[in-house]
């Protein structure tokens, strides 16, 4: 009997995020081993895959230092129970289970096997102010995984309970077999910045460092924030910096495949460095902050090069190095991709695979009171 999976997203899926593109990117995997692997969340415009179920648009909340994407708004909800009642999946797999919304209203309600994973690092109000509640409905996950000791510290001081350690995986293959973006002989060599223009992703940081650097190079920079046009306006008059807006997947890895650096200046909040290993896996010399949530992938001077988060002027040094030591950077990039090997998007879903099984057969599907 083909096993079916219903993977739930609390972030739109239409919207760039690391939650997102690891429920994306696990789907596929699982799919393409023949299960029945559904995503069910909020999506402002168009599914993004012919396997997303669209549970309406999202709203933006404050999160942990950012503004999330989600859709915790009734009309959500019903969708989410609806499609819950006609799916009747095998094994629901929650994503951040205690996120209003989707997740939350799946934790809550559904009677079948479940899986939830936990993302958060840092700190979480919600995980603070209705405790005993989140406490009680913690307990309907019959199998708890967090992607970093980072996320095992945040939610098991405030919920408690025990939890598997699984790291994010990244869809090595794909990354690998995407093409370079075209550019002219002699072009200055490109260092690439992907995330949201938000204080706590150090972009501010990255463009005062980027004018400090003597080096011939370019700066592309992805995504967009509420910081977008403060920055941009900065920037104004120098050829150098090129802001693209939103990317796809596809182009992300593209770009990836072509800049000489991928900088990651995050001043914290995060609890792993996901887009660290896809920068390995595409053989880009990684240039990232020395937060925790990073350390959790790489080790400075051996898979990628750290320095000190908020100091624009030592991260101006480090970008030098990595432009210009020719040899530190092929040591670095063959180290980076011997180490985004072994978080392989089809490892985690081999492990997944397995929970998925012992569940269905412990559970026998008898459903909850």
């Amino acid at each position: 009997m083909t096993l079916r999976v219903g993977i739930i997203c609390p972030y739109s899926l239409s919207v760039p995020g690391g939650v997102q593109m690891q429920v994306l990117g696990l789907a596929r995997e699982l799919r393409s081993r023949g299960i029945e692997a559904r995503v069910l969340g909020p999506c402002d415009g168009p599914p993004p895959e012919s396997f997303v179920t669209p549970l309406g648009n999202s709203l933006p909340a404050s999160a942990n230092g950012s503004i999330a994407p989600l859709a915790p708004d009734p009309p959500a909800m019903i969708r989410t129970l609806q499609a819950l009642a006609s799916e009747r999946f095998d094994v629901i797999h929650l994503h951040e289970p205690m996120v209003p919304g989707p997740a939350l209203t799946a934790t809550v309600t559904h009677r079948y096997p479940t899986v939830g994973t936990f993302h958060a690092a840092g700190r979480s109000a919600s995980y603070r102010l209705i405790k005993p509640l989140l406490q009680g409905w913690i307990k309907r996950i019959d199998h708890k995984v967090v992607v970093s000791k980072d996320a095992l510290e945040l939610v098991q001081s405030h919920l408690g309970g025990e939890y598997e350690v699984l790291f994010n995986g990244v869809e090595f293959d794909q990354i690998r077999e995407t093409e370079r973006i075209p550019t002219d002989p002699g072009a200055p060599p490109a260092i690439f910045f992907c995330g949201r223009h938000e204080e706590r992703k150090g972009l501010d940081v990255l463009v005062q460092a980027f004018t400090q650097l003597e080096v011939d190079a370019e700066l592309w920079i992805a995504s967009t924030g509420p910081d977008t046009a403060r920055l941009t306006a900065r920037t104004t008059g120098d050829s150098r910096v090129r802001w693209l807006g939103r990317v796809t997947d596809e182009e992300k890895f593209a770009r990836l495949r072509s800049a000489e650096v991928f900088c990651a200046p995050s001043l914290g909040g995060e609890s792993f460095g996901v887009v660290l290993l896809e920068a390995m896996a595409a053989e880009t010399t990684v240039v990232a902050s020395g937060i925790d949530g990073y350390r959790n992938v790489v080790t400075d001077d051996v898979d990628a090069l750290l320095c000190e988060p908020g100091d624009a002027a030592a991260l101006c040094s480090t970008l030098d190095r990595a432009l210009t030591n020719s040899a530190l950077a092929a040591r670095l990039r063959a180290a980076g991709r011997e180490r985004a090997e072994q978080f392989a998007m089809s490892a985690l879903a081999d492990r997944y695979v397995e929970i998925y099984h012992d569940l269905v057969q412990s559970r026998s599907r008898t459903l909850r009171p």
